[in-house]
This record gives C-alpha cells, structure tokens and sequence, in this order.
C-alpha cells in the first residue's frame, strides 16, 4: 500500500539513497535523502503535537525555501493535507483561499508574511512560523514547539486516498475552483515524469519555478526526489538570471524544467551576456505554456541539449504528455508529445472518438486525474462526462500519437466564423529575429465579432515597429489570420508562474484604446 503513496515512495527512496545529496540551498546547504526524511518525521511529530490531525488543511506561503519543502512534506505524512499559497497574494485573495480551502493553521517563514497573517487573523486562523538554522538542527516551529513525540508519527499510516495536496485552478475565466490530489494522485504522477524522462540518481535540477505551482512542485521537486535526485533552491528563493548558469554549473545540472518566459529569459541573457561554459544537460523540458518552434530551436542550439515540450494541467497532477527523449522517438516541434502513464481521447461535443488529424476536445483518465473539484457539482458535471476528464483544450492526435494543441476551447479566435488558433500566430511572431515575447489574442469586433489583436516585446536593441510586425504576418499567415493591430511593449501581463494569459491581455491592452471596449473577461 505504502508504494501507492507520495510519502511511501520517497521514504523508500531514502532508504535506498541515504548519503547522497537530496536538497541544497545554493551556497549555503546541503541534505541528504535520509536526513531530509529524519526532518520530515521531526516536523511531522511536532505537527501533531501542534495539534494537526488527519484531514486538516494546513496552509503554506513561502518563498522557494528548505522549510517550505519540509513542511510540506510534513504535513502530507501526518495524513493532512498541504494547500500552497502564493506569498504574492493580497490580503483579500489570501482570505479567499484560506477560506475556500478551509485551511485549520497558516504556516510561513520566520520573516512572516503581513497579507497572509491579517487575513487569518481575520478568519481566526492560528499563525505558526517554521525555520531551520542549519542542516543540523531541528526545524523550529514557533510559537507552538512543542516536544517532538516520534512514535506518535510512526504509528500513522498514509492511504493512496488521502487527499495530500489542494490547489486552485487560475480562474481564468471563472472563479478559482478547487482541486484537491491525494497520494495515489501524487506518486503516479511523479512515477510518470520519471519513466518518461528516465529521472535516476545521478540527476541534478535547479528549481525555477515556484514550489506553490504544480509545475515547479511535481515536475521539478517531487519527481526529483522521488528518483533519489537532487534539487537546487536557489539563494534567493526564486528564479534569478544572474545567478542561475553559475547554479547549475556547481551542481553539476544534468536538466531543468521551466515555462517559456524563462526559456526567452535565458535565451535573451545568452545572446547578451553569455557564460564561459555551459553544462552538459541532457534535456530541457519546457511545459505550462505553448513553446514557439523558433524558440525550441534556438535553446537547442544555444545549449545542445533537446528540449522536450510537455503538456500538463493541476486536475491531472500537472504531466499529461510530453515528447520523449531522443532514445525513444523522434521529439516534434509544435507538438506536446505523447500520453504518459494515462489514456487520452479526442472526443466531439457528443462523446465521439475522433480520427487522427482530427480536431476535438483533448479528455484523459488515469490514476494522476483528480476525483473532482471540492464543492463545485455544476463545475464537476460538465468536467467529468463520457467517463472522461474534459481539458476544455482543442487538439488533435497525429498518426504517431503526437498531440498537437489548437489551444483553449474558450480562447480560439472566432473571426467570422473562420476559428483561429492563436498559438498559431504566437508561433509566427515568435520565429522574426527581433522580437523576444509575443502574444495575440481575440478583441470585439463589430463586423466579423471577434479580431485579432497581438502585442509584442522587441528583443533588445531592436526598433521593430507595427508595420514590421504587419508586413511579417502578412508574409507569413494566411490573410484571415493577420492581426489588426499590433502593441508594441516593455512587459506583458502574467501569473506568478510567467504564463501569459490572453484574457487579461486582452484587457490590459483593450483598456489603453477605450474603457467602453473592455470585455468582461475573467468574473
């Protein structure tokens, strides 16, 4: 049963990877596997002795931390369940998921954090802070430390149905919904990232990506150690540019898992200040977002590494499918690969199993795919039909099984009846030389309903303007697809994980032109 579980398996890592290094903070230091797990079973006994039962719901908000992933770990051992905020957050949005997850206890670093603890004080919530010195201490949880009592920990047995980790979807077009996982969730996702990657010990990652997104969370940490790998936090406890290459390098990287923003990120750095030496990656893998093959392509060449695009989402534990290494099949520009360790369709809007080639809504099952969103019947009805998760992704499957993504079912551009992908022209834009970010999306229009609008960052030292951008569309689309106006821009709105969400663009941009335009995107 304990092989079913998240908490069973790294156990049974640690056991088998005692010495080796499991964690580091850059420069600062190191744990081994067992001495990660000999943490988790202390700050476990003193969560109990807290007063944390089975089911509760404990709250962290922490930058990317040693106490973070400890605690974390901790609280799912107990049997509770571990709700990661974005310590970002406004007072008002930490009340909200506080409330919405009905977390029992807010736990954060020493520091604290001012948004989250007015809003549990607010919610009558207790506060405890969490903080290892060093790498030979206890963690101290203040101000409720309590003796550490480890057999009241050992006699607690994880379930594969424990619900472990609870998360929000980013309510792009809807109110957040709530997406509890459990441990069967939890170890079969991380089972599945490591299969398709062959992740074994002797793999080294920096962490970019925050440790409250299900990307940076499952793909970057989880997997790692669940393979008996080691991971990097970076000194600063978030993604730097400047410190990242000299990271990798003195942790002997061998991958790294990050969005396309930070790729671009790199990639800009690369060609203006490049490193005397790079290591020697065996892939990189990108995923949360569409990656333009004009980008794939030039991180390959910058860094001689394949980059393996993926697709992923929280209700399926975040991987999906993902292209393979170069050992085991070809890995495809413009495609997200194939399934990995779950089934997936692509069904009409009456259930019918479309041909390859064809488009449809992309629909998954598997032991990684949640039950359901927590108290939301209306969202779950129309989630969960034909005896499949519904992505609300458009997307078709090649006769290599690749799938190839049309993008969000909501976001497709409806241009008279013509629909149009807007990744399609991301890919377009992206592939000019001088232009470093880009994104089209869909605006009102009164004659055809809906248009295309796209807005792009120039790449440094470039003066590109709209007419540039226009004659490079019209050389490089088909006439219904060329956008009607292009902004030129310093900064695109994203979340905290650097996805841009179209949405939100099209009203940051739309709100500049006239307030009367601005559609109602995002209630």
């Amino acid at each position: 049963m304990e092989s079913l579980t998240l908490t069973g398996l790294l156990k049974q890592v640690a056991g088998e990877f005692r010495s080796r290094r499991a964690i580091s903070v850059s420069g600062n230091f190191d744990l081994t596997h067992g001495r990660l797990q000999q943490l988790i079973e202390q700050s476990a006994s003193r969560l109990v002795a807290a007063g944390v039962r089975p089911g509760d719901v404990v709250a962290l908000t922490f930058p990317n931390t040693i106490e973070f992933v400890i605690m974390f770990l901790a609280v799912i051992r107990v049997r509770a369940t571990a709700a990661p905020l974005n310590s970002a957050y406004t007072s008002d949005e930490f009340e909200f998921y506080l409330s919405d997850s009905e977390s029992k206890i807010l736990v954060t670093s020493k520091q604290g954090n001012e948004s989250a603890q007015s809003a549990a004080s607010k919610l009558k919530i207790p506060h405890v802070t969490a903080s290892l010195p060093h790498p030979d201490s206890d963690i101290t949880l203040s101000p409720t430390q309590c003796e550490s009592d480890l057999d009241s920990v050992s006699k607690i047995v994880n379930d594969p149905s424990d619900v472990a980790l609870f998360l929000h979807t980013s309510g792009t077009t809807s109110r957040p919904k709530g997406v509890p996982l459990t441990q069967l969730n939890l170890a079969s996702s991380v089972q599945n990232i490591k299969s398709v990657y062959k992740l074994r010990e002797a793999d080294s990652t920096v962490i970019v990506l925050p440790l409250f997104h299900v990307h940076g969370l499952l793909a970057g940490l989880l997997s790692s150690l669940g393979a008996g790998a080691s991971v990097t936090l970076p000194a600063a406890g978030r993604f730097s540019a400047s410190t990242f290459w000299s990271d990798m390098n003195r942790y002997k990287a061998t991958w790294y898992t990050a969005v396309p923003t930070i790729h671009q990120i790199v990639l800009d750095r690369h060609f203006s200040n490049p490193e005397p030496v790079y290591p020697k990656l065996r892939f990189i893998r990108s995923c949360s977002a569409s990656l333009a093959p004009a980008i794939l392509s030039r991180l390959e060449e910058a860094f001689g590494a394949p980059v393996l695009e993926a697709y992923a989402m929280t209700e399926a534990t975040h991987l999906m499918s993902s292209n393979p290494l170069p050992d085991h099949g070809p890995h495809k520009p413009g495609s997200v690969g194939r399934p990995v360790g779950q089934e997936m369709a692509i069904l009409d809007e009456n259930g019918v199993h479309q041909e390859a080639g064809k488009s449809g809504e992309v629909c998954i099952r598997g032991p990684n795919v949640t039950k359901g969103y927590k108290n939301n019947p209306e969202a779950n009805k129309s989630a969960f039909r034909f005896g499949w998760f519904h992505t609300g992704d458009l997307g078709f499957l090649d006769p290599e099984g690749y799938l190839h993504l049309v993008g969000r079912i909501k976001e497709l551009i409806n241009r008279g009846g013509e629909k149009i992908s807007p990744i399609e022209v991301d890919a377009v834009l992206l592939s000019h030389l001088d232009i470093a970010q880009a994104v089209a999306f869909g605006v009102p229009d009164d004659k055809y309903g809906e248009e295309i609008n796209c807005a792009v960052i120039p790449r440094e030292g470039s003066d590109i303007d709209e007419a540039e951008v226009l004659r490079f569309c019209k050389k490089n689309l088909a006439g219904f697809k060329v956008p009607k106006k292009v902004f030129i821009t310093d900064s695109l709105p994203k979340t905290a994980t650097g996805k841009i969400q179209r949405r939100f663009v099209a009203e940051h941009f739309l709100a500049q032109i006239s307030t009367a335009k601005v559609p109602k995107f995002g209630a």
